[in-house]
């Protein structure tokens, strides 16, 4: 079990930001797929013009005709585990005067585990797996605008049973939703905007229905910029993730020298999650239809009281708090500010060249402050990839470098597409 839970804590910390105290459920499901876009910065919601929209944006699939199938191998965070692979397949076929269908399936296996007991006696061992299915669906609204969207199933399998007291068997089951948009011609001719909201659904409950994480809603918006000549053409991608997530930690916001106490009616309680005044003040998170609004200021207007807390707690005479926060009058320190909720934001910038449309060479970086994938703690990650396409058959590669030492560091993507 403890095997897992560090897996689940790095898979947490290297596929999306982090949050103050509650974290998302799921984060694998922010994996990139594809070497294509892996070798481009893990940029794809503005170019989605394979089957591999089927994640990155669905709205792309408006406008690709034919028929088209994508698989990915990857040995996930080589320099955490050996045994940990994430697989992903996707499919898309054009029907005429109806749209474009699609979907795909990813699967990440976390290898075999070591059952143990609460006295660490040897139980046997068992296997970890998490799945995702989607359906899909993308269709023109215009010459250069389309929509899309994607329903999916989630099936994550840590254990089949719990441990000692703790509730539930260890799996979950969850359904959640994506939708896309894609505007061509942008502002310039060669221009395309990109936008697609994922995995939007319920919170995820694994052992306990009471410690429900929030699902890993995230917002990717990108742009294009395309340059075609008649033997080369070339791509400029942007893409900026904010992940739709609003969570708070144990937060004293009376004053009163205690986090909650009371239930939602201002009745005193022992062990109440609210104040007196009826807000809630133990570490929780927002519901993903209140999430994808408050996620935007969660980090910016947050008060806290010294006192009760601690995050705010003075240091001495200096009038700030240990994490730079300035006093109020009434002796709360405000830790919020914009800085806070724009290092949340992930970057990610790529550049692919073409020749004949048969071999491509990418560049890119990814830019995650708040998720510590950076180079010293301050550069972006660069990664590189590859690709060759004739007879309709296409193999791409994609590497991403980064830190010695750091889990993602080194990490090779390899992906293999048909169309017919």
């Amino acid at each position: 079990m403890k095997r897992i839970l560090s897996i689940i804590m790095f898979l947490f910390l290297l596929t999306a930001t982090t949050f103050a105290n509650s974290e998302a459920g799921a984060v694998w499901l922010l994996i990139n797929p594809g070497a294509r876009a892996c070798g481009m910065g893990e940029s794809g919601v503005a170019i989605a013009d394979d089957a591999n929209a089927t994640y990155y944006n669905p709205a792309g699939l408006g406008f690709l005709g034919g028929r088209e199938i994508s698989a990915m191998h990857v040995n996930w965070l080589p320099n955490l585990a050996s045994d940990l692979y994430y697989d992903f397949i996707a499919y898309r076929q054009h029907v005429k005067n109806v749209g474009t269908f699609g979907g795909n399936v990813a699967i990440m296996n976390l290898g075999e585990q070591t059952r143990t007991d609460e006295s660490g006696n040897n139980l046997g061992t068992f296997n970890s797996y998490m799945l995702s299915l989607s359906l899909s669906y993308g269709t023109r609204l215009s010459r250069t605008t389309s929509f899309g969207g994607n329903f999916k199933l989630i099936h994550q399998h840590l254990t089949d049973q719990g441990a000692g007291a703790e509730k539930g068997s260890g799996q979950s089951t969850n359904f959640a939703f994506d939708v896309g948009y894609m505007k061509k011609e942008f502002l310039l001719r060669n221009l395309t905007l990109g936008v697609a909201l994922s995995n939007v659904g319920n919170k995820i409950a694994f052992i306990d229905v009471a410690q429900a994480d929030p699902m890993p809603t995230n917002l990717r918006t990108g742009l294009r910029y395309e340059i075609k000549g008649d033997y080369n053409s070339f791509n400029i991608t942007w893409d900026v993730n904010k992940l739709l997530v609003a969570s708070y930690p144990d937060r004293d916001i009376d004053g009163d020298e205690l986090v909650g106490g009371y239930d939602e009616n201002g009745h005193k309680i022992p062990g109440g999650d609210f104040n007196k005044d009826g807000k809630m003040e133990v570490a929780h998170s927002d519901e993903w239809y209140k999430g994808i609004f408050t996620s935007w200021v969660d980090d910016w207007f947050l008060l806290y009281d010294s006192a009760a807390d601690g995050i705010g707690k003075e240091d001495g005479d200096t009038g700030k708090n240990k994490n730079g926060g300035k006093s109020d009058e009434d002796g709360k320190t405000n830790d919020g500010s914009l800085s806070n909720e724009l290092r949340s934001l992930v970057h990610n910038v790529g550049f692919e060249y073409w020749y004949n449309n048969q071999f491509a060479i990418r560049l890119g970086c990814i830019y995650d402050k708040e998720g510590e994938i950076l180079l010293n703690k301050k550069w972006p990650v660069p990664t590189f990839g590859a690709g060759l396409r004739f007879a309709g058959l296409g193999f791409d590669f994609g590497y991403t470098a980064g830190q010695s030492g750091h889990p993602r560091a080194n990490t090779m993507f390899f992906s293999l597409n048909m169309k017919f």
